[in-house]
């Protein structure tokens, strides 16, 4: 059976329990034995790590220790593959260049606040996108720093109504990525539990998870 690690805590805006509540039933009903942990000293487990195929970080903001973040990394170095969303995994430990390196991008602005916005589908053909169509969210809609090796899959463009300076941004909202031997998956959608009420924000987010699990 595959094993996967949900992580949740930080900045609780977020709602890293919610959302955890959300994920590990679906995670279950794909076979997965879940463990959901609101620790970071989890990263330190080596048993643990070493036995999973997923982890799932919900953590917005905060501070990481050495040993815990170092866990982590090796983990997915070594083929523990890693998936999340929106700033519960896109803006955690802002002092840590390493993780932001796995992860593939830092948030950096959501001008406006929660707006409304598409999400432009780039990659029909990929499986966590197939079948999928653009689509609507009213929600934060992040401005990243992003990896030029992401592999882009949805893309979302800044309309410039609250920073006329990037007007007609085309920004990555869903990419997979590589570190080491790890796959990687990381949507911008997910400000809050209620954005996974839209259907394709969901589908997004489960199929991206089940794709980095190894």
């Amino acid at each position: 059976m595959k094993k996967a690690l949900i992580v949740w805590g930080g900045w609780e805006g977020h709602e890293p329990k919610q959302c955890a509540d959300i994920f590990a039933p679906i995670l279950k009903a794909e076979g997965y034995d879940v463990t959901v942990s609101d620790t970071m000293d989890s990263y330190t487990d080596k048993d643990l790590m070493n036995s999973l195929s997923l982890v799932v970080p919900i953590w917005t903001m905060g501070n990481i220790t050495g040993e815990q973040l170092g866990g982590l990394l090796e983990a997915v170095r070594n083929g523990v593959g890693i998936g999340g969303w929106h700033g519960g995994m896109g803006d955690s430990f802002r002092d840590q260049t390493e993780y932001q390196f796995m992860c593939g991008g830092q948030w950096v602005q959501h001008p406006g606040g929660e707006v409304e916005y598409e999400v432009h589908i780039t990659n029909p053909f990929d499986p966590v996108t197939e079948g999928i169509s653009d689509f609507k969210m009213k929600s934060e809609q992040y401005y990243m720093h992003v990896d030029p090796s992401n592999v882009v899959l949805a893309t979302t463009t800044f309309s410039g109504d609250h920073l006329p300076w990037i007007k007609d941004t085309i920004m990555p909202a869903v990419w997979k990525r590589v570190y080491g031997r790890g796959r990687v998956f990381y949507t911008t959608l997910g400000h809050s539990a209620g954005d996974f009420d839209v259907p394709e924000c969901l589908e997004i987010t489960k199929r991206g998870l089940l794709w980095a699990s190894k």
